[in-house]
């Protein structure tokens, strides 16, 4: 979990108790509404703003949770991922937003600078930390081997280190994680198309495409 420092959280209830002669029937909420509403929160972008890719207009949002020491994050993005965007971004046919879901210390660390990096550099930082897992993974918090994979990005030493610390970020990227617990992420990767829950853990390509095609044309 990212470490919050001096984060104040506070929890607001309301109770409106309003009725008329004889009481209002009570109605189940309409299923079809709720899934709307539901699909409406969930594009909202966060604090940080979206890593999104493709066309905005496409015919189907996809949104990926990701945790960058999730070997079942690395795994796809290795196989997967590069025949989801040749066939489906690059295409304009879906709109990919990716969101950080950082499960430890490490992982949180190391979303935190890929916050750093220009928009440009996000998603090869990101691919870069999946892809070269084994030299900076672990328990315990080892920044100079996180620093080793940022350092391609092109980010330096000293903008590293005064990330590591940066407040927004870090506050940002604990409300995107208490987001994704509220929609029903609990593990990574979990895929949302078009609004409802798709997949989570490991997929292929052509589970992937099952769940595309339908509604990419």
């Amino acid at each position: 979990m990212i470490p919050a420092r001096g984060v104040a959280v506070v929890l607001v209830a309301a109770a409106l108790g309003l009725s008329g002669c004889g009481g209002a029937a009570s109605t189940a909420p309409d299923p079809a509404a709720k899934a709307l509403a539901f699909k409406d929160e969930l594009l909202q972008p966060g604090p940080l703003g979206e890593r999104d890719y493709g066309n905005p207009n496409a015919p189907v949002t996809i949104i990926e949770y990701a945790s960058l020491t999730c070997p079942h994050c690395r795994n796809y993005h290795a196989k997967v991922f590069p025949k989801v965007k040749r066939a489906y971004i690059d295409t304009g046919k879906v709109h990919y937003i990716i969101r950080e879901f950082p499960i430890g210390h490490t992982a949180g660390a190391a979303a935190i600078i890929t916050r750093c990096v220009p928009k440009s550099k996000y998603l090869p930082l990101v691919e870069t930390f999946l892809r070269r897992q084994p030299e900076w993974v672990s328990q315990e918090v080892r920044p100079d081997a996180i620093y080793k994979v940022a350092k391609s990005s092109g980010i330096s030493r000293a903008k590293f280190d005064k990330c590591l610390s940066n407040q927004a970020i870090i506050d940002g990227l604990m409300e995107a994680k208490q987001r994704g617990r509220k929609f029903g992420v609990i593990g990574t990767p979990t895929f949302f198309i078009n609004g409802k829950k798709a997949a989570q853990g490991e997929v292929t390509f052509d589970q992937m495409k099952a769940l595309i095609a339908p509604q990419a044309s």
